[in-house]
């Protein structure tokens, strides 16, 4: 009796595995049937193409493995053995290295604080107590999580942490501030927000995962929409341009009906205590231009004084008597005077 090998495939369908785990090279979530049928004649070609390959390929032992019938094929799991997600993520020389791909990573739970109702077939429901996997977490507030089959955009607000309060991600305020530009206009909802027209230059003093960043215009602080800025200098970009037509985040503060699970309250920062701050640094970085000033002006005047010192005549000595040249002259020169 010979080896085992295949001598055919059809493929009837196929589906996307959720256990042990689910990995992903390249992720698209929102496909259509097209793209469906697409993807179900390129691996038919693809497994046509291996069994017809050499003997010593298409009959070695790592293929009949692959095809081999497992345990879980003709049983089912249920959803109380899911494990948590995996995603591999592409490197960013991927291009250079298309083989370089790292170890699966383990996507981040977090629990849903209140009820959300999507907007669009690219957003996914909320229910309060649901746990989520974090998939993306973009700067705009819209984080894109997956719960079982489902996934989709959710407002991060909506969001909490399992193991605190306060998100770790969540840097301190940098009240130097950084240099973006309003690339859409917004008017003001709620009193600590601020009024802003397209091509207004702004400084971000603190960035917060809920797409509400807090930006200095002048000597005034507020929240902004961070989908609507870019940082000075950086090209925009078509996903950027894109994000852009999409509306802003629900703010956590006006969240209703919020059910943490944490005792502590979240740290908030009150706009009084950011003004404070950016005024503290602003007049502080006012006086530190105001001694460089003082100081240069000061070396300025000391280099002039020195080049007008340098630069000044020799004082001419008085003219001699005729006495004190007769007396100091020689012979030959008395002879021609007398």
């Amino acid at each position: 009796m010979g080896d085992t090998f295949i001598r055919h495939i059809e493929l009837l369908g196929y589906e996307k595995r959720f256990f042990p785990s689910q990995h992903y090279v390249t992720p698209k979530w929102f496909d259509g049937q097209r793209s469906t049928q697409n993807r179900q004649g390129t691996l038919a070609e693809y497994c046509y193409g291996l069994v017809n390959l050499p003997h010593k390929i298409s009959r070695c032992g790592h293929v009949v493995s692959f095809f081999r019938v497992r345990p879980d094929d003709t049983s089912p799991v249920t959803d109380s053995q899911i494990k948590k997600p995996e995603v591999f993520l592409l490197p960013k020389d991927s291009k250079k290295n298309p083989t370089d791909i790292t170890g699966p990573i383990v996507l981040q739970t977090y629990r849903v604080i209140a009820d959300y109702e999507k907007s669009s077939r690219s957003e996914m429901a909320l229910k309060t107590g649901e746990m989520v996997d974090v998939v993306e977490k973009s700067e705009s507030g819209w984080w894109f999580c997956q719960l079982k089959n489902k996934r989709g955009w959710v407002p991060a607000a909506y969001l909490e942490p399992m193991d605190g309060p306060d998100e770790s991600e969540e840097q301190e305020p940098n009240y130097a501030g950084e240099l973006y530009i309003v690339q859409k206009s917004y008017t003001a909802s709620e009193e600590d927000e601020l009024t802003l027209k397209e091509g207004d230059t702004i400084e971000v003093i603190h960035k917060l995962l809920d797409g509400w960043w807090v930006i200095r215009k002048n000597e005034a602080t507020g929240f902004y929409p961070s989908m609507y800025l870019q940082k000075s200098g950086e090209e925009n970009s078509p996903v950027k341009s894109e994000l852009r037509n999409r509306s802003a985040p629900p703010r956590r503060s006006t969240i209703r009906n919020v059910r943490s699970i944490h005792k502590q309250s979240r740290k908030q920062i009150s706009q009084e205590t950011y003004r404070r701050n950016s005024r503290k640094y602003i007049q502080s970085r006012r006086n530190m231009k105001g001694n460089f000033k003082e100081k240069a002006n000061v070396i300025l005047e000391k280099n002039e004084q020195e080049e007008n010192r340098s630069k000044a005549q020799p004082a001419v000595p008085p003219r001699p008597s005729k006495d004190l040249i007769m007396n100091r002259c020689t012979e030959s020169t008395r002879r021609k005077i007398l």
